[in-house]
């Protein structure tokens, strides 16, 4: 199996889908907006599925592991208007996808380790990391985006054929 072709090629049709659904976000939404208690602000899940293509995809692509002691804190990026957010994107996209295209077979199969207060989260080949890590957590957030756009009034974009907005 060739996964670096499948994995660009996941890469860019779903990256394309969430350029969409950032550019639904509606113009002066609330950043803050969290439709429950213990939901994500808003601005911190659209700035977490950003990092998904950039900062996230990059560690999982050139580093061989990433370990955090326990009382670390993670600097979220919070975007303050969609323009920003869509900068961000597409500034960072092209580094990532030239990382991907960079990157070797035996790089595919090294284990990739996250570690977090010494317990081992993951310890798998990078391309099971890159799929799961980065593809499917950026298109699991981007659809809890899309309800978010649904209840500050915007128009949901379909991502896998015409959404109800659409028709």
């Amino acid at each position: 199996m060739d996964y670096q072709k499948d994995l660009i090629s996941e890469f860019d049709r779903e990256a394309a889908k969430t350029r969409k659904t950032f550019e639904a976000i509606p113009d002066g939404v609330d950043w803050s907006y969290k439709p429950h208690p213990k939901s994500m602000p808003l601005g911190r899940l659209a700035g977490h599925i950003a990092d998904m293509t950039g900062e996230w995809a990059m560690m999982t692509l050139t580093k061989d592991k990433l370990e955090f002691a326990a009382d670390h804190k993670w600097e979220q990026y919070v975007p303050e208007s969609r323009a920003a957010l869509v900068e961000k994107f597409d500034r960072e996209l092209p580094t990532t996808r030239k990382q991907l295209e960079a990157a070797t077979p035996e790089q595919w199969e090294q284990h990739w380790q996250f570690i977090f207060g010494g317990q081992k989260f993951v310890d798998e080949p990078r391309h099971q990391v890159f799929r799961d890590m980065v593809l499917n957590h950026m298109i699991h957030h981007r659809a809890q985006l899309g309800v978010y756009i649904r209840l500050v009034g915007g128009k949901v974009p379909g991502c896998y054929g015409p959404s109800a907005d659409e028709m």
